[in-house]
């Protein structure tokens, strides 16, 4: 298993979160208390960007549904990037690729 790190960055379109490790169930609850603490404004973007992400189970899940509904209620976009394959099949299944704008990396997300 590999310890959930996140790190933050602003950029002129809205802040990304970088999500290393694995998003489980012992661990999901550190990005879903961080996501309320992520300021936004309206027409914003939020990029969480999964590239380094390792595992993720229907607890990571249920936490990017949270940063999309954190997002949705500051009239703010939520966008994932570098989406792992393992995890992109997940959220094909359950049609969150539906919901979610998918970018091959975080600066093609800031930049669209």
């Amino acid at each position: 298993m590999s310890p959930l790190r996140i790190t933050a960055r602003d950029t002129a379109t809205g802040p990304v979160l970088e999500i290393f490790g694995d998003l489980d169930y012992a661990s999901a609850t550190g990005l879903r208390e961080l996501i309320p603490t992520i300021a936004l404004r309206p027409g914003q973007r939020l990029v969480l960007d999964l590239g380094g992400m390792d595992f993720c189970d229907s607890s990571g899940v249920s936490a990017l549904i949270a940063a999309h509904n954190h997002a949705h209620a500051a009239q703010a976009d939520a966008a994932l990037a570098a989406v792992p394959a393992n995890t992109l099949r997940i959220l094909r299944i359950v049609g969150l690729d539906q919901i979610f704008p998918l970018y091959p990396d975080a600066d093609t997300a800031v930049g669209s």
